[in-house]
């Protein structure tokens, strides 16, 4: 019972993620501004005739005038969804919308999901063939084998767009580039190696075929399934799909099979390897237990049977997951812009080398810092890059493209590589993964500094702090400390389901260093008119109590102002934990649009800041900047350009010399506006001799009023997300909510709160 009311709880959750607001995950989005009507007569009646009869005129205008060219179906009948078996098409469709949000994250490829009702194979195949018109591309998902390789290779000879299947071919790319790069650091060549397959599937059929493709020897492979290795004559559980990889052989047993095997490839049931069995392979074995949710054998159960093995799994939590997500968006995005008629073997093999490739080089910065400041090198424990890596689409569908070109599938050629290259860049708002790689990064953080973040929350009755704790808790963010009177904290707990089992609850009027408290909060303001008695009041207030719990190292980050005007929320921490040396305190909220990640600064507390302040707030906006691995470009904004007029315009240019005398190896300009500063065409058409070098994403405001609207504004109207505002300048991790915060940015904010806090552990322990 112990294990089932966690999944129940989870369940519940799921349900509730998947109905609130619109129930589903996804939603048609126009592309284009119809908020006129002249617009509205250009994207319908009457204008909508014109691309009509182009289309009918050239029907490859159809790409030009329609989101053909970047929309992919993702198409299931239900019969093999997840680990879940034949559910049914209605039941499938959360997992497609799922799929296409990974296709949108990933790869920027619009999905339409279609869940097909069929009775038979041949009837599933007439539903997609008639949808050619509408797609680039058609990925089948969840289809049960052995009908999944009829319906693939019936729609692939008869479709004229790619027609992929991903439980097929997205593992066997995956796995492929591990195994090449697996071979490569244990020194064995694919044509010499023997390799045990566990599971006849669609994706181990296809995974053994790949392996074959890439130098594998077919009459080194044995194949077994839930009736033991397949072989000549066997006639139990059989089909044409597993009788291709029937070997003569007088082996029976998976047992016997890995006797001398130098790979084994699990795509079957946890537990379906002991570790006995595996001391019977060859030296240094390859074992790529890839059984979800719970591999044929847990990767510390194989490691202590055969130290010496290389190991990859399916799972996250293990080094060398095989995802693959590191496979179909980028493939798909490849095929699509040359808009070939297929994904071959060619391009598959493209995708698996590609991979590999891109695992030996240099993990640059960035990538680490994704992942916690996790430092990889290609090796046992790295043999293909990690899922976050955004490197992944400019390496892959190239290479896709390369082979759909080079094998003549390719309807139209990429000719400029190079600018290939910046168009899926610019596919890659850092957004994307924005928010999950700094939990990657909390996380492995913790592993290394050996304990989470204790993060004290001052507000412990407020609705939307203890829901966004629950995810606090589930994702291992922090320590939580909640400070309140415990009955009333556990009581409102109870009443929004927040279990907070293991969270400590403290009450300050009746902790034991309230009064140590009180007496260093007087020692340290007693010269600016707060007394003995009016410290101990203060310390009553559980704002300044748990800002004194961060001064005296008894937490490591507060996070503050769920219920509280910003002023109020701001005082203790400016009063108690006080300011870094030569900082200035600021606010600082980070914009996520689209395809920009931007830093608007002063947005909460200078009113009206000097050009020395400015420049200072700047510079600690562009280590902020740095630390999530972009590369500063400052613009000091005003209502003029360059002119350097008196009053706001002379104030930011003035602030733009000083950190170039600070700091030169920053691009910083200024006075600019709003616009020329964001929009790099402006700067090159109008203002050439501009400095920054492409678009701003340091965007510093001459006073907090102008700061503030701008970034309030966009957070209610904009297509954009507001993360903050954070306080910079603090000489510990506290930041100030806003009253608007939600559950999301609530917890938004405890990551970040919790990575600013292990980055000032770490600063501390190299500085003693």
């Amino acid at each position: 019972m112990e294990n089932t009311k966690p999944e129940k709880n989870f369940d519940k959750e799921a349900l509730e993620f998947h109905k609130k607001g619109r129930p589903g995950k996804i939603e048609v989005v126009s592309t284009k501004d119809c908020n006129t009507e002249k617009a509205l007569s250009l994207a319908y009646s009457p204008g909508v005739a014109a691309p009509c009869k182009e289309i009918a005129k050239n029907p490859d205008t159809v790409y030009d005038y329609t989101t053909k060219g970047n929309l992919v179906g993702v198409i299931s009948d239900g019969t093999a969804v997840l680990g879940l078996g034949n559910i049914g098409p209605l039941a499938a469709k959360p997992v497609m919308e799922g799929k296409g949000i990974l296709f949108k994250m990933f790869a920027g490829i619009d999905v339409f999901d279609i869940e097909v009702k069929s009775s038979s194979p041949a009837e599933f195949i007439a539903a997609v063939r008639t949808l050619e018109p509408t797609f680039g591309g058609i990925n089948l998902e969840d289809i049960k084998a052995p009908e999944c390789f009829e319906i693939e290779e019936t729609l692939k000879r008869e479709m004229n767009i790619p027609v992929f299947h991903d439980d097929q071919h997205g593992t066997a790319i995956v796995s492929g580039a591990a195994l090449l790069n697996a071979c490569q650091i244990i020194g064995k060549q694919l044509s010499d190696i023997r390799v045990v397959i566990n599971g006849a599937g669609a994706a181990s059929i296809s995974c053994t075929n790949i392996f074959v493709s890439l130098g594998v020897q077919k009459h080194n492979v044995i194949m077994c399934d839930s009736n033991g290795v397949i072989f000549k004559g066997r006639t139990k559980g059989m089909n044409k799909y597993k009788e291709a990889f029937a070997v003569e052989t007088p082996l029976r047993t998976l047992t016997e099979a890995l006797a001398g095997a130098d790979v084994f490839l699990g795509l079957s049931v946890a537990g379906a390897v002991t570790g006995e069995m595996l001391q019977l392979m060859n030296k240094d074995p390859i074992i790529f237990a890839m059984a979800n949710p719970d591999p044929e054998i847990r990767p510390e159960e194989a490691r202590k049977a055969r130290p010496d093995a290389i190991i990859a799994t399916g799972r996250s939590d293990y080094a060398n997951q095989v995802n693959n997500v590191l496979g179909f968006p980028s493939i798909f995005r490849g095929a699509l812009d040359t808009r070939s008629t297929q994904i071959n073997e060619a391009m598959k093999l493209a995708a698996c080398h590609a991979l590999a490739k891109l695992a030996r080089e240099e993990v640059p910065d960035y990538v680490s810092a994704s992942y916690g400041g996790q430092k990889f090198k290609f090796g046992r424990e790295y043999l293909i890059p990690k899922p976050f890596d955004t490197r992944v689409l400019l390496r892959v569908a190239p290479a896709v493209a390369r082979a759909a070109i080079e094998t003549k599938v390719a309807r139209i050629e990429i000719t400029d590589w190079n600018l290939y290259h910046d168009k899926l860049e610019a596919i890659q708002g850092p957004q994307k993964v924005f928010v999950r790689s700094a939990v990657h990064r909390v996380h492995e953080n913790s592993k290394r500094q050996g304990f989470l973040p204790k993060i004290v929350f001052p507000e412990g009755t407020s609705s939307k702090i203890l829901k966004a704790l629950k995810t606090c808790q589930e994702e291992k963010i922090c320590q939580p400390i909640i400070l309140g009177y415990p009955d009333h904290i556990l009581e409102k707990a109870k009443s929004h389901d927040v279990n907070l089992n293991g969270i400590e609850i403290i009450n300050p009027a009746t902790h034991p260093k309230l009064g140590l408290y009180a007496q260093k909060l007087f020692e340290s303001r007693q010269r600016k008119g707060i007394n003995i008695k009016e410290a101990e009041r203060l310390m009553m207030e559980p704002s300044y109590f748990a800002a004194m719990m961060l001064d005296q190292g008894d937490a490591d980050g507060m996070i503050n102002g769920a219920t509280t005007d910003y002023a109020k929320a701001v005082r203790p921490i400016l009063q108690t934990i006080g300011i870094t040396k030569n900082a200035v305190p600021a606010g600082l909220n980070i914009v996520l649009a689209d395809n920009k990640l931007l830093f608007f600064t002063d947005t909460t507390v200078n009113f009206n800041p000097t050009a020395e302040q400015l420049a200072q707030i700047a510079i600690q906006t562009a280590q902020v900047a740095e630390h999530f691995g972009q590369k500063p470009r400052i613009a000091m904004l005003s209502f003029s350009n360059f002119s350097g007029a008196e009053g706001t315009p002379a104030k930011m240019k003035r602030a733009a010399d000083i950190v170039r005398q600070l700091r030169p190896d920053i691009l910083v300009e200024g006075d600019m506006q709003a616009d020329t500063a964001v929009n790099q065409e402006i700067q090159d058409r109008i203002f050439p001799f501009s400095g920054l070098k492409g678009e701003a994403n340091i965007l510093v405001f001459p006073n907090l009023e102008s700061a503030n609207i701008s970034y309030k504004l966009l957070q209610q109207l904009g297509k954009v997300e507001v993360l903050g505002p954070f306080l910079m300048g603090v000489r510990r991790a506290a930041n100030v909510l806003q009253r608007t915060t939600t559950e999301s940015t609530i917890f938004s904010s405890v990551v970040l709160t919790a990575l600013e806090a292990q980055f000032i552990t770490d600063y501390r322990s190299q500085k003693n």
